[in-house]
């Protein structure tokens, strides 16, 4: 693998994996452990939280990484292509390439499950993880819920469909590639070996993700560090200034019990 540098303050660095695409990312160096930001479905590492994120890394003087998995923000592919195997392998290709020590994953919505698939992945190298809105599973225990029988029958004949965002302008674009992949890393059906500490926020008002989905984390894993924090009033997003503060607050916390 290679990396490439940006060519201006803005633009981000790539990192040249062995099929050839290229991840697009944003390294910020300093001490350990080191910060990974895990961005959401159809979402991209220039979020409000994973800025939130660098600033604060950068001031604590922490090493944070951001990136856009394929077909999200400016890497290589198409997101119709894409799946958790996949986005989970991007994860530890920068890991494995651009960072060194422990790290903290932080996960937002589908980031949650590519947060625990990574951590399974290379439970060394984790010093802990933080969900936001974590949704593993998701494929399987609201999308195919959600879906009509005709989407259904669209996703079978041409191999994808696409559904309204309420988040952009784009569609969410659903396929069979992702949908049959999801099934084959479900990780609330067993227990999800992992010991690290685990820091969980959910909003209680979450329309797409059930707050019960954190508990069921905590049940699921082995850890026995894991705190949740339940937002009464708290969207999926979690994006106010309220909801960033005590994002930070929560990685502050994290951070100096792992140091």
């Amino acid at each position: 693998m290679t990396t490439e540098l940006p060519t201006g303050n803005s633009a981000p660095s790539f990192l040249t994996q062995e099929n050839g695409e290229r991840i697009a990312y944003h390294y910020t160096p300093g001490k350990g452990p080191g910060v990974i930001f895990l961005h959401g479905l159809m979402s991209d590492m220039d979020g409000g939280k994973a800025l939130h994120v660098e600033d604060y890394c950068k001031k604590r003087g922490n090493a944070f990484l951001r990136f856009d998995c394929q077909g999200h923000g400016k890497s290589d592919g198409l997101f119709k292509d894409g799946h958790l195997t996949r986005w989970s392998d991007d994860t530890v290709d920068v890991l494995d390439q651009l960072t060194q020590g422990p790290q903290i994953l932080i996960g937002s919505s589908m980031g949650g499950w590519n947060m625990l698939l990574s951590a399974l992945k290379r439970p060394d190298r984790i010093a802990g993880l933080l969900g936001i809105a974590a949704a593993p599973d998701f494929t399987e225990d609201l999308m195919m819920n959600d879906l009509s029988p005709e989407q259904h029958a669209i996703i079978n004949e041409q191999g994808y469909v696409e559904i309204p965002s309420d988040y952009g302008d784009e569609p969410y674009v659903i396929s069979k590639a992702m949908l049959d992949d999801g099934r084959e890393n479900l990780l609330l059906r067993r227990t999800i070996e992992l010991d690290m500490p685990v820091r969980l926020i959910h909003g209680m008002e979450d329309p797409d993700v059930p707050w019960k989905t954190a508990l069921r984390i905590q049940e699921m894993i082995t850890s026995n560090d894991v705190e949740i924090q339940f937002v009464k009033k708290g969207d999926h997003r979690l994006s106010e200034d309220h909801d960033l503060d005590r994002l930070t607050r929560t990685l502050e916390a994290l951070l100096q019990q792992v140091e």
